[in-house]
C-alpha cells in the first residue's frame, strides 16, 4: 500500500481535481449528454419535418429567417405568415411553453387572439407534447427578428376571428394523435409524420364552404389549394392518385423531388422536398410511404401535373 505524507496527499487530491476539471470541460459532459442540447437537436428535426421554415420566411423577397411576411393567397383573401423568431416584441420570444402548446393544440395565441386555420393547428394539435416543447426549445435558439407581423387581407366574413371558437367546436379534434395498436410501428410513425408534423392533408384535401377539410375525401387532392396551386391526390387510386407509383418512386420523390417520368416537382412541393422531406431520415421517409400506400384509394377529378 502506498504511504503518502500529508503534503503528498494534498498534491494528489489537487491533481485529481485538475484532471476532473479538464475532463469535464473537454467532454465528460459529452459522455453524459446535455439534456438541453438534445432537446434543441430534436426540436430542429421537428422544425424541418413540420416545414416551419418555408411558411415563416419570405424567401422570395429576401425576408429574414422566421421573420414572417410571406403572402399566401386563397379563396378567402391573402394571409401573411407571422414572425415566429424569438424576438420578445414582434416574435414569440415572450411566450411561455404553455402558451406555445395552446397555440399549436387549440389555435389560440399567447394574447388570446383566435388563430385562423391557415395556420395548420388542426394538424399540429395531433403532435406529442414533448415534440411541441422540443420545437419550442429549438426556436428559442434562432436569431430574433425585429419585424412586425403584417395583418391579413381577407374578404368578409373570413377575417372575423369571433367566429373561430364556434369553428373550433365544429372542426377541431384536439390531440394528441392516438397510436393504432392494430397497425405496425412503421405505419403509426407514418401516420404521425403525414397527419401531424407534415400536415400533408392541409393542402392535399378538398375543403368545405367554411374552410374545413372534408374528412371523407381527405388526401384526395385539391385543385385550388393555397396560392392557386394544384395539390394532387395522395391516395393509391390508380387513375387519379399514386396507385401506379412504386414505393421506390415515392421514396425518390420525398428525397430528391424526382417523379417516375423523370420530371421534378415544382412549386410548393419543390420547397417542401428541399426544406423538409429530404432532411428526414430514410426510416421516416419509408414510414410516410407506408402510410400513404395504406390509405383507402379515392377517385378524384382530373389532376393536372405539378
Amino acid at each position: 500500500m502506498m504511504n503518502l505524507s500529508r503534503p503528498g496527499l494534498v498534491l494528489m487530491v489537487a491533481a485529481l481535481v485538475a484532471v476532473l476539471g479538464v475532463w469535464t470541460e473537454a467532454g465528460y459532459a459529452g459522455g453524459r449528454p446535455d439534456p438541453q442540447a438534445e432537446r434543441v437537436a430534436r426540436g430542429g428535426y421537428i422544425f424541418e419535418a413540420a416545414g416551419c421554415l418555408g411558411c415563416h420566411t419570405d424567401e422570395a423577397h429576401g425576408g429574414q429567417r422566421l421573420g414572417g411576411g410571406r403572402a399566401i393567397s386563397s379563396d378567402y383573401g391573402t394571409f401573411y405568415t407571422p414572425n415566429i423568431s424569438p424576438d420578445p416584441i414582434y416574435g414569440i420570444g415572450g411566450w411561455s411553453d404553455s402558451a406555445f402548446i395552446r397555440a399549436l393544440r387549440h389555435g389560440v395565441s399567447a394574447d388570446g387572439t383566435q388563430l385562423l386555420p391557415v395556420f395548420p393547428f388542426t394538424a399540429y394539435t395531433l403532435m406529442d407534447n414533448q415534440d411541441i416543447l422540443d420545437l419550442r426549445a429549438y426556436l428559442r435558439t434562432q436569431k430574433p427578428v425585429a419585424r412586425q407581423s403584417r395583418p391579413h387581407d381577407l374578404r368578409e366574413p373570413w377575417g372575423f376571428r369571433l367566429m373561430m371558437p364556434g369553428w373550433r367546436i365544429l372542426y377541431l379534434g384536439v390531440g394528441p394523435l392516438d397510436t393504432n395498436p392494430l397497425r405496425t410501428a412503421q405505419w403509426n410513425r407514418g401516420q404521425y409524420l403525414v397527419r401531424a408534423l407534415g400536415h400533408c392533408g392541409e393542402c392535399h384535401s378538398p375543403r368545405d364552404w367554411a374552410g374545413a377539410i372534408e374528412e371523407s375525401r381527405a388526401f384526395s387532392g385539391n385543385l385550388n389549394s393555397l396560392n392557386g396551386e394544384n395539390a394532387p391526390n395522395l391516395t393509391p387510386d390508380p387513375e387519379t392518385g399514386l396507385g401506379r407509383w412504386s414505393e421506390a418512386d415515392l421514396m425518390l420523390l420525398l428525397e430528391l423531388g424526382l417523379r417516375p417520368d423523370g420530371d421534378v416537382v415544382g412549386g410548393s412541393m419543390a420547397e417542401i422536398v428541399r426544406n423538409s422531406t429530404s432532411r428526414l431520415t430514410p426510416g421516416d421517409r419509408r414510414a410516410i410511404v407506408t402510410y400513404l400506400k395504406a390509405l383507402p384509394p379515392l377517385r378524384a377529378g382530373p389532376v393536372p401535373p405539378n
